[in-house]
């Protein structure tokens, strides 16, 4: 019961120490709303925030999500780039298709965010996610193999999220 306490006591403060660097104010009705919004919060997120084992601690997923957040990026240009050139000279090609994406993740939060983590990079569209399969539509599918459509689309975002998730 202790453990409990100390996890949403932590919980809370970190919650609230976020929403002090937000509003910039010490004003008494602010940190009072800061408070009360941040045990509300706590209340429904400290399990998850603050998980027990070690290898999962929030501070190795905060900067597991830190080295996600440049990939994502940079492979949202990338793709961008490539909707692009498609778009400007249309003699390039398209083959667009629905592939089975089979994601080693395990948490329905990691699954979601992988799914949009795909359907955020242009030309890739989750569909639907089925037990540990995505479907994605994607605009040019370059292989039937699927480890090969794994590898285009998924892997580089999947094994970033293990560590978040």
């Amino acid at each position: 019961m202790l453990h409990k306490i100390r996890r949403f006591v932590f919980t809370t403060s970190i919650i609230f120490l976020f929403w002090l660097a937000y509003t910039t104010s010490l004003q008494k009705s602010e940190l009072i709303t800061g408070l009360i919004v941040s045990i509300v919060i706590a209340l429904f997120t400290y399990e998850s925030f603050t998980r027990v084992s070690p290898e999962n601690n929030i501070v190795k997923r905060f900067f597991s999500f830190l080295k996600y957040l440049p990939i994502f990026i940079f492979e949202m240009i990338k793709a961008n780039v490539d909707v692009a050139k498609r778009v400007i000279n249309p003699s390039l090609p398209i083959n667009p298709g629905i592939v089975a994406i089979k994601t080693d993740l395990k948490s329905d939060q990691a699954k979601m965010f992988l799914a949009n983590s795909i359907t955020l990079t242009p030309g890739t569209l989750t569909i639907d996610v089925i037990d540990d399969t995505l479907y994605v539509h994607w605009i040019d599918v370059e292989s039937k193999e699927p480890q090969i459509q794994k590898n285009k689309i998924a892997t580089k975002f999947e094994n970033l999220l293990k560590g978040v998730f």
